[in-house]
Parts: structure tokens; sequence; C-alpha cells
């Protein structure tokens, strides 16, 4: 059976979705880009109509995916818990993460470099904490072991180690110790490496002291 398109009028609430009357009764709404095409007095099936509000559901699902990126990135397994909360098909949320990716607004290895890079610089974990939060956030293990190979630990201690003495107040070493002990176990670091990170900055502080204290009395 076929029905004429008698009138096609932007939705108040939404201007980016057009109503479509058939036969001059309202029938359904459509996203604008799918509605694009249609104009007065075409006619359609009901094969085109089942087509067309497939497409509206594939478009729709992929501007709440973009909308949820744009927030900040996601990984793949984020945008799929989104879209299945919301009552997305599996089918047509696999078609958005397939159109993301293809887009290159979806890459998960990518996602895993930028989230340890920003770890590295603002607030430096151990490989193991950096590990757990990229598992949380669904990334595959394969791409979390790859993306943390080249992180160097100790390094990484050492920064965190040197960020936190300008906010630990002490005395002696054992106080300052037992302070950047318990800050380093805090961001995942293993003993050993804590205690490595923490004489360096132990000494270092110590030696620019030094170097004031002399430069005071020449």
């Amino acid at each position: 059976m076929n029905y004429q398109i008698t009138a096609l009028t932007a939705q108040k609430r939404n201007r980016q979705r057009v109503n479509v009357f058939l036969d001059g009764e309202f029938a359904f709404g459509l996203a604008r880009i799918v509605a694009a095409w249609l104009s007065v007095g075409m006619e359609l099936s009901d094969e085109k109509i089942a087509q067309l509000r497939d497409q509206d559901e594939r478009e729709t699902a992929y501007q709440v995916a973009l909308d949820f990126i744009n927030y900040r990135p996601r990984t793949e397994a984020e945008i799929r818990k989104n879209l299945n909360r919301r009552g997305v098909k599996e089918e047509i949320a696999q078609y958005v993460l397939d159109r993301l990716r293809s887009s290159h607004l979806l890459d998960d290895s990518e996602y895993a470099r930028a989230w340890v890079e920003n770890r590295t610089d603002f607030r430096p974990r151990s490989c193991r904490a950096l590990a757990f939060e990229l598992r949380q956030r669904g990334v595959e293990s394969d791409i979390i072991e790859k993306t943390l190979e080249s992180v160097d630990e100790a390094e990484m201690a050492y920064q965190a180690a040197q960020r936190q003495s300008h906010k630990i107040t002490y005395t002696e070493w054992r106080d300052f110790r037992q302070k950047m002990l318990r800050h380093l176990a805090q961001r995942g670091f293993r003993f050993e490496t804590s205690d490595q990170a923490t004489r360096r900055v132990w000494t270092e502080i110590n030696e620019a002291e030094l170097i004031k204290n002399e430069g005071a009395h020449l």
C-alpha cells in the first residue's frame, strides 16, 4: 500500500527533526538528514516507510553517541553501555560503533595513549594503577599492555614524589619518608620503586638547600 506525503514540518522542540504527514495525518518523525530527500506529494510504500524509520533509528543513535563523546573522549565499551542504557538495539549500537571508528572518532588505542599521557603530565601513578583505570573504562587488555610498554615507572614515581614534596611539611628524613611512601603507595607504586624515588627527591632537596646556604655566606 502507498501513502502520499501531504506535509513536512520541523518539530517545535527539536528543529533537527521533521514531522511527516501521510494522507493528511501525522505519521512519524525523522531526523532532518534522513528526511532531506522527501517532498510533499511523494508516495511512500510500507517497505520504504520501514526503511526510513530504520535509518532514523540509526541516525538518532549516532547523534546520541556524538553528544556523548563531545563531552569528553570515550572508549568503545563506554559508548556501547550508554547506548544500551538508552534502549538502543545491539545491531544499531554496533552500526554506531563501526561508523564512529570509520570516521576516526573512536579509537581505544588512542584513548589509552592519551589517558596515560595525561596522567603522566598531571597525576603520575604506577602502571598497575593506570591499567586498573583503563580496565574500568573497558579498554581491552592487549591495548593496555601495549600502551604501558613505554612507561618508565621509576620516572613516574619520581615525578609523583617531586610534586608531592612541595606539599609535605617535614623536619627530618624519617618523617618525610613515611609521608612520601604513603602517598606513593596510594598512587599504586611498589615499595622498592617508591623508596628509590623518595631517596632521590630527598637528596635533591638537601643538595638544593646546601647550595642555597653556601650562597648566603658568600
